[in-house]
């Protein structure tokens, strides 16, 4: 059957994300990719005119549909636990594809990741908002102080260190992320967790030592 409208456009951009993911940019070509969804560069050129627009479409069509699970577990610490390992499940192939395939696109393009997750993400509504929405309903995250930064903390944190590892994050790493840094962030001030206080030996004070004498 001859694939037309969608159908052909879904099959080429598959195509070319298959290719980036086992070539990488610089071994990308236009008719490799043609070759792979069985059709023509001709037919790949009327839809898209250059080598980075394809990729750039390819990107936008098989990469950022990945889903990131929103579980609600009950707290706040235990949905962005839980979200940050959806991540590793889900989009941990991508950002090392990003980070290791698309080195010669950034230097061509002048783009970023960054730039691409802008381009695809920005004026969505995504997972960390749903997260945090209810977080505020539950009492566990102040709303004045979800700035952009603090919202996006975590998953900026563990992007980092997948990029810089080329693995998935570690259990630990992901559970440190958000006991160490992430809740501190967008806890209540009031509810901030206090430790004991400690009173020293007053020098003077000559009363018995309890369990002493």
């Amino acid at each position: 059957m001859r694939r037309r409208g969608a159908a052909l456009e879904n099959a080429l951009l598959d195509a070319a994300w298959e290719e980036l993911a086992e070539k990488g940019y610089d071994s990308f070509t236009i008719e490799s990719v043609a070759a792979r969804a069985r059709t023509s560069r001709a037919v790949v050129y009327r839809r898209w005119p250059s080598k980075p627009d394809f990729v750039m479409a390819a990107i936008g069509h098989s990469g950022f549909r990945l889903r990131v699970e929103v579980a609600d577990t009950g707290s706040l610490r235990g949905d962005m636990v839980e979200m940050l390992r959806s991540a590793n499940r889900n989009r941990a192939p991508l950002g090392i594809l990003m980070s290791a395939r698309l080195g010669a696109f950034y230097a061509e393009t002048g783009r970023s990741f960054a730039d691409l997750r802008e381009t695809y993400v920005a004026g969505r509504r995504t997972g960390i908002d749903e997260l945090l929405d209810r977080a505020v309903r539950r009492g566990e995250a102040d709303p004045a102080r979800l700035t952009p930064r603090v919202r996006g903390v975590a998953l900026d944190l563990y992007r980092h260190e997948l990029l810089m590892t080329n693995r998935p994050v570690p259990d630990e790493v992901i559970e440190s992320i958000v006991d160490e840094v992430f809740i501190p962030l967008v806890r209540p001030s009031g509810s901030s967790r206090q430790e004991p206080d400690r009173q020293e030996a007053d020098p003077t004070d000559d009363s018995p030592t309890p369990g002493a004498g």
